[in-house]
């Protein structure tokens, strides 16, 4: 198997009008794509969906060429959330689903994020597949004139996902009384999860919802959550939600403004469902990112905490393979696939919001399901990802990681690696001792950026 050039964790991302994210290559993507998802004599379908970036007016286009050009049919669904695309390709029976975004990057960045007829991210080797064929037989499958596909937009879209999000919340609760916040990022669900908030009753502050093509994820949504903790606090409001660009990660506020991340949003799911008989594994599927706090909570339930390598679909694999149907990112990222075969905030913000339903007490009072194990993470940008790939099979490097491995003595956990989405070396350490956590993370953070002159 060649190595990889295109797709990286989540797809395929970068600078939008910049190799990969051009019309052209967009294009090959979707050429490559309809043919190895052309099986059978029916009319094949791929449904393409976005968020708010202005580059997605290059990429949509492109992408339907590809596929047009080798006799798919092209569903068009506009701006909505990723797991409302995969959700989408399930029902509407389409052998492929696209969603074109870069998730939590700005404005400036794209991806391409490719979904199999049943709703779920490609494998690693169905990726590759498609890779191969863009690099050894691009023009292969174009189809004769009278064969070519057709493009549609889908007009109820919106409507289809808000019916399917309500339809997670239990059967007879509401969330009438409920002050909610929610801050859209300025991308894909600005106008869904508003709606579906205040479609079950809530009081819905919605923040930004107005984008332009440039603002997704400026200052606002799940990285940037100033905007939403203030707007709580001064509107005495029940709970914050933030999710990102794409909306299929989300992080919380309680009504005292005090950030609540992927990790405490799982624990919280996990203890309820299995109150409830739904937890299915004996446990929760992970990241190497995710809190040892959240850890040793598992194991004190008698759960079992599976981690991963960084990534949801890798997350999605595990749950796949060993039967569990909770799992997520501390980031954000909760898959619950009794619902979706994906990352949705919004799914897992009304998981959330049904447990403060229930508990009838404050969100404070209920999402604070352990007292975090000290951990630092910090970021070392780059010039290229290629460089960043470099840097860390440097000697200095490895030495160096060895030290503060040594220095942790199996007291914490040390997680040194590359982004598979930006040029960025990542550095995170934990362990009981803070001082210690920040001194191991600041030596290894210098000891990469010296690296890399």
């Amino acid at each position: 198997m060649t190595k990889r050039k295109l797709f990286g964790t989540d797809g395929v991302r970068g600078k939008a009008n910049t190799e990969p994210m051009t019309a052209e290559t967009a294009m090959k993507i979707g050429a490559a794509a309809g043919r190895y998802f052309t099986r059978g004599d029916h009319r094949h379908t791929v449904v393409i969906g976005k968020d708010t970036r202005l580059s997605g007016y290059l990429i949509e286009p492109a992408l339907t060429a590809g596929f047009i050009s080798v006799g798919m049919d092209v569903v068009l669904l506009g701006p909505l959330p990723t797991p409302a695309v995969a959700m989408l390709t399930r029902s509407l029976r389409a052998d492929l689903g696209v969603m074109i975004s870069a998730s939590h990057n700005a404005y400036e960045d794209n991806g391409i994020k490719l979904f199999g007829p049943d709703g779920y991210k490609l494998s690693d080797e169905v990726e590759h597949r498609i890779e191969d064929m863009i690099d050894t037989a691009p023009h292969d499958g174009r189809v004769a004139s009278d064969k070519l596909g057709r493009a549609r937009r889908l007009d109820d879209d919106r409507g289809r996902y808000t019916e399917f999000a309500k339809a997670s919340f239990p059967r007879g609760q509401r969330l009438d009384g409920l002050k909610i916040v929610v801050d859209c990022a300025n991308g894909a669900a600005y106008d869904v999860a508003p709606k579906v908030l205040w479609e079950l009753g809530a009081e819905v502050i919605p923040l930004s919802v107005k984008p332009d093509g440039f603002n997704i994820n400026k200052d606002c949504g799940s990285l940037h959550t100033d905007g939403m903790r203030a707007r709580v606090l001064a509107e005495h409001a029940d709970l914050g939600i933030a999710l990102d660009g794409d909306a299929d990660r989300v992080v919380l506020c309680d009504e005292r403004g005090e950030i609540i991340d992927g990790d405490q949003v799982l624990a919280l799911i996990a203890r309820t469902w299995r109150e409830e008989g739904r937890l299915r594994g004996g446990g929760v599927v992970a990241t190497v990112m995710s809190n040892l706090g959240l850890e040793r909570l598992m194991q004190s339930c008698g759960l079992e905490l599976v981690r991963t390598q960084v990534g949801d679909r890798y997350v999605v694999e595990r749950m796949r393979q060993d039967g569990y149907n909770l799992g997520g990112e501390q980031s954000g990222h909760l898959v619950m696939s009794d619902y979706a075969t994906t990352g949705d905030g919004i799914v897992a913000a009304l998981q959330v919001l049904a447990a403060i339903v229930g508990a009838e007490k404050p969100a404070s009072e209920v999402l604070r399901q352990f007292a975090p194990v000290p951990q630092l993470l910090q970021n070392v940008r780059l010039p290229s990802m290629e460089q960043a790939k470099r840097v860390l099979g440097s000697s200095t490097v490895i030495a160096a990681v060895a030290e503060a491995e040594a220095r942790l003595d199996g007291k914490g956990r040390l997680l040194v690696r590359g982004s598979g989405t930006e040029p960025l070396v990542r550095v995170m350490a934990e362990c009981d001792d803070d001082a210690l956590v920040h001194s191991v993370v600041s030596e290894l953070c210098g000891v990469v950026e010296r690296a890399a002159v």
